[in-house]
């Protein structure tokens, strides 16, 4: 079997067989098969695709390529959550101890961010004292003990898609239905979990700008899911405006802390309690959705998510202290209100635009080698739909580097649209798949 043969095979418009995908994922991976061949595959299915069979190979491939997590020391059928990303998304930091409170063993490895926020894990890690580091025996233990433990990501990890995402990305070929699954799916098929419930986002904050590609690529993940023997649910949910109130990592702590006391914004505590449903009916713990949303509506108002909540901050360092009064998260040097330069209704918040404006502030990472300041971003009081008067505020950023603030600040007011007439919130839900 040669790579050359393989490449004009997929040029040509071919169909590759389960053993030539496993012979170039496992040779790429290995440095038998140099960048430049791989990089020539990549842009022959670009332009050529892949079948659903040749999709489901790639990722079983690519997911093979490393450690496979075993969790069947884990009492429970265990369910992994996964969101394709968008602008104040903390919905892991809450969804983790509610489902854990909900009877669902929570064993999650999660990665860090490169873009406008950190990952799960660097707002994780603005709690002081909190790790995320440990042996696997310890992290088994911690879900059987607890209920809930939550990791970094580890370099075994589907290696290959790492390298070939890599590749991908300095040769213009991230664009891809195919590609972009399998990258996803590979690792969550390789971190152990039994059912699968996808938060895919769509609109001007998501990495999916339409409907239509979210739903395309939640079908593809979803089938990927299933052939791969796990029971996958994908949930389409807008990302036109910004999740929650809170765009930055302490920030977005701190907002997570309030929805599990009971006090969270409307959109941000539907969307946590749709996915909870959705993962207690696929592990077969609700008989159906609505009891789903029943239990998980139980476990936020009985105060169980949160004391499930402390209990997984205490069990891996973190700063009790720090959780119980949230002030003591918010240690930015500044603090500004912005207020609204105009009367009248806000007609849409451009999600993608107040994301790179904690960018700016210095939120998220604009490389690999960026490291983040945990206290910066903003505190939204305003949200789409809602009236505004002039000179109300519209929002607090949160800096530690002066001049950073005023460009950041006027990037925030753009975001901003403003009506004259009231504008109805858009619907969360777009759709669900695989139900």
């Amino acid at each position: 079997m040669r790579m050359y043969d393989l490449i004009m095979k997929k040029r040509n418009g071919g169909i590759l067989k389960k053993e030539e995908i496993e012979y170039m994922v496992i040779g790429f991976t290995n440095g038998d098969i140099p960048d430049y061949q791989m990089a020539a595959m990549m842009m022959a299915i670009y332009f050529q695709g892949m079948n659903e069979e040749e999709t489901l190979d790639l990722t079983m491939a690519m997911a093979y390529s490393g450690e496979i997590l075993d969790l069947s020391k884990i009492k429970g059928v265990k369910c992994d959550k996964h969101s394709t990303g968008g602008v104040g998304d903390k919905v892991s930091l809450v969804l983790g101890p509610m489902a854990a409170a909900a009877g669902i063993p929570v064993a999650k490895m999660s990665g860090r961010g490169l873009g406008h926020t950190g990952g799960t894990i660097d707002k994780l890690e603005s709690i002081t004292g909190f790790h995320t580091s440990m042996e696997e025996e310890a992290f088994i233990h911690q879900v059987n003990e607890i209920g809930i433990a939550l990791v970094g990501q580890t370099a075994h990890l589907a290696p290959a898609d790492k390298k070939i995402y890599a590749l991908r990305d300095v040769t213009a070929t991230v664009d891809n239905m195919s590609l972009i699954a399998g990258s996803i799916m590979s690792k969550k098929l390789a971190a152990g979990a039994d059912t699968i419930v996808l938060d895919v986002k769509c609109g001007n904050g998501a990495f999916m700008k339409t409907e239509e590609d979210a739903k395309m690529l939640a079908e593809t993940m979803v089938k990927i899911g299933n052939g791969a023997g796990r029971k996958t649910i994908a949930i389409i949910s807008d990302m036109n405006e910004p999740l929650g109130y809170a765009v930055g990592n302490a920030l977005e702590v701190a907002e997570a802390v309030e929805v599990l006391k009971g006090n969270g914004e409307k959109r941000l505590v539907e969307l946590c309690i749709i996915l909870g449903a959705y993962m207690l009916f696929g592990t077969g713990l609700a008989d159906s959705v609505e009891k789903g949303k029943e239990k998980m509506e139980s476990v936020l108002a009985d105060g169980s998510a949160y004391k499930k909540f402390l209990s997984f901050i205490k069990a891996q360092g973190g700063d009790l202290e720090e959780i119980e009064n949230t002030d003591r998260l918010l240690k930015a040097e500044y603090r500004e209100e912005i207020y609204a330069p105009v009367s009248g209704y806000i007609a849409g918040i451009e999600a993608e635009e107040i994301g790179i404006s904690a960018l700016m502030l210095g939120a998220g990472r604009e490389t690999k080698e960026s490291k983040i300041d945990y206290t910066a971003g903003f505190w939204l009081n305003k949200k789409t739909g809602d009236k505004v008067e002039k000179g109300e505020c519209l929002g607090i950023m949160y800096a530690n580097q002066k001049e950073k603030m005023e460009p950041a600040k006027k990037r925030f007011l753009n975001a901003f649209i403003f009506s004259k007439e009231a504008v109805p919130k858009q619907s969360l839900i777009k759709a669900v798949i695989g139900d």
